[in-house]
């Protein structure tokens, strides 16, 4: 099968979908002239026209807003953010006009609108630009909230993303635009709210998302080497996460470890920790283990940085906690 990078899984996925349907198209800033601040949408103005692929201002909260105005009026926009650390600012238009669109109308109407963009750490870019702010998303009622890990979710969960009939949060992990991974040529499709076993185990469940998921399989690596056989989970959306896959996974190793690259006060690894111990507590041998980033804003230096992020390290030493290993 052919690999291709994370960025070009993202670019085929929208591709796609705005050749299977004319209503779908794509805004934000720099996506036409300069083809994306990551190279997501290279080409696509050429391919699609000024029409479809459009450059905004830098105005978060005003571009957001006509997008929603633009999906309530039965168009189907992707509105790439160059960060989620900048979608801050359109807040207001997506929790309190997308989100409760379908409620607030008496279901009358519908809002199919995917935020799509970079988010969590990029690499000694600074507290203001290496944020992991799902959680934030994955409270809101009304919001389904996606995150992938590789080329082929990327892939396949945006164009499910693309055909949902209300809002999706679509968060890209942005050091990993440049990986790379194999993806089919042929169309496929990857169900919201379905999670994916990454790596198979009998010892001890880990659940994770986007990069995390790949701290997650180095470190079940290291963990075989010492007999240890860790089973991975990737979640891939957020909200609505796959209890079904979570409960197999636990009831067949009777310990979980949550890792995410977020802050632990209300995170999404707090949810899935708490839905864990009130729904699978007789199944448990020890208590949830969680792994996140430090309780701080990210540091600007490299080395501050790194220690800040969850680590393969970490990932072990909350393993051996759960089985009651010695190091």
């Amino acid at each position: 099968m052919r690999k291709i990078l994370f960025r070009e899984a993202l670019r085929e996925a929208m591709v796609e979908e705005m050749e299977r349907d004319d209503s779908v198209f794509l805004m934000g800033e720099e996506v036409a002239e300069y083809n994306g601040a990551y190279k997501v949408s290279q080409g696509m103005l050429d391919q699609f026209g000024a029409k479809r692929v459009i450059d905004t201002p830098i105005a978060e909260l005003g571009f957001a807003g006509l997008g929603i105005g633009a999906a309530m009026v039965g168009l189907k926009p992707i509105v790439e953010m160059m960060t989620f650390n900048f979608a801050i600012l359109a807040l207001d238009q997506v929790v309190n006009t997308a989100a409760k669109m379908r409620y607030m109308s008496g279901g009358a109407l519908s809002c199919p609108i995917v935020i799509r963009g970079a988010g969590g750490a990029g690499g000694a870019l600074g507290a203001q630009h290496s944020q992991s702010l799902e959680a934030q998303y994955a409270h809101i009622p009304g919001l389904k909230v996606m995150m992938p890990a590789t080329p082929y979710d990327a892939k396949g969960m945006l164009k499910t993303a693309i055909r949902d009939p209300d809002p999706v949060i679509f968060i890209e992990g942005e050091i990993l635009y440049g990986t790379e991974g194999e993806v089919p040529e042929e169309e496929y499709l990857i169900p919201m709210g379905k999670g994916d076993i990454k790596r198979g185990g009998k010892d001890v469940t880990l659940i994770a998302w986007s990069r995390m998921v790949h701290l997650c399989l180095d470190a079940a690596e290291e963990l075989a080497k010492e007999g240890i056989d860790a089973e991975v989970i990737d979640l891939r959306t957020i909200r609505p996460f796959d209890r079904e896959m979570i409960a197999e996974s636990v009831k067949k190793t009777n310990r979980a470890v949550i890792v995410e690259e977020g802050w632990p006060m209300a995170s999404v690894g707090g949810a899935v920790s708490d839905w864990i111990a009130r729904e699978l507590f007789d199944y448990l041998d020890a208590p949830v283990g969680r792994i996140h980033q430090r309780d701080v804003p990210m540091p600007y230096a490299y080395n501050l940085e790194a220690a800040t992020l969850p680590k393969v390290e970490d990932v072990i030493a909350a393993v051996k906690k759960a089985t009651y290993t010695k190091s």
